[in-house]
């Protein structure tokens, strides 16, 4: 198979966000290296599906390996992949800590030091990162200390790598959403989850979908956050 199509990696991607971002970068005539653990083979020739719990090392190697030998390039990597656990500080136990930090964090950063050893070597590529405007804005109501510590470390990661692979051709963002209206929010919780936005709704899987696309195509944008989130991030309201 011609290796001349971009390659787009995403994690998370079997519904929701990731699901959104499979079909937007199909559209733009990415092939896709789609990996969640309850991922689902497609019909698609230009999709690819990997399973498997992106935490895991082997699992982030098997991801590169796949798409390497599959499609022949990587160009971008969307770290999507994410667990959000809302609870009092106190109440956090264990189990919930370490499953928050590994996907979160584990699970960046295994595939994103894969990815940019394979685009290092090709003095191109694109890593985004999927955060949350909690970590910069907290919501009264809204306990998220995990989001905070691992979401906020993504934001200093990604532009920690911005400045270090800035000469090396290698971009690296973050989209920070405010709270979208995925399979994770139970309708009821619609109206209420509406009032945590300035603007008064929650927010579109296409609003996240179209700031990753805009990064995509954003060659002097890099070290960005872009907050993508009703106006949360503005201040309080």
């Amino acid at each position: 198979m011609g290796t001349e199509q971009q390659v787009a990696i995403i994690t998370g991607a079997s519904q929701g966000i990731g699901a959104g971002l499979v079909r937007a970068y199909r559209d733009r005539n990415y092939r896709v290296v789609a990996n969640s653990r309850s991922i689902k083979a497609s019909g698609d020739a230009d999709i690819l599906a990997v399973g498997g719990d992106i935490a895991d090392p082997a699992v982030a190697e098997r991801v590169i390996a796949a798409a390497l030998e599959r499609f022949g390039r990587i160009d971008t990597l969307v770290n999507n992949a994410g667990i959000f656990l809302a609870k009092p500080f106190t109440d956090y136990t264990v189990e919930d800590f370490a499953a928050v930090l590994a996907t979160n964090l584990a699970g960046f950063f295994h595939i994103s030091q894969c990815v940019a050893a394979e685009m290092l070597e090709r003095g191109h590529g694109h890593i985004v990162n999927i955060t949350t405007s909690l970590v910069d804005q907290p919501i009264a109501g809204v306990p998220s200390v995990l989001a905070s510590l691992t979401k906020g470390g993504l934001n200093s990661a990604t532009k920690s790598l911005a400045i270090e692979y800035a000469p090396k051709g290698i971009r690296v963002n973050a989209v920070s959403p405010g709270v979208v209206k995925t399979p994770m929010h139970a309708p009821e919780t619609h109206d209420a989850l509406a009032k945590l936005h300035p603007v008064g709704r929650m927010g579109e899987i296409r609003d996240i979908v179209e700031a990753v696309l805009y990064l995509e195509s954003a060659g002097f944008v890099t070290g960005e956050i872009l907050h993508v989130d009703g106006g949360q991030n503005a201040g309080h309201w």
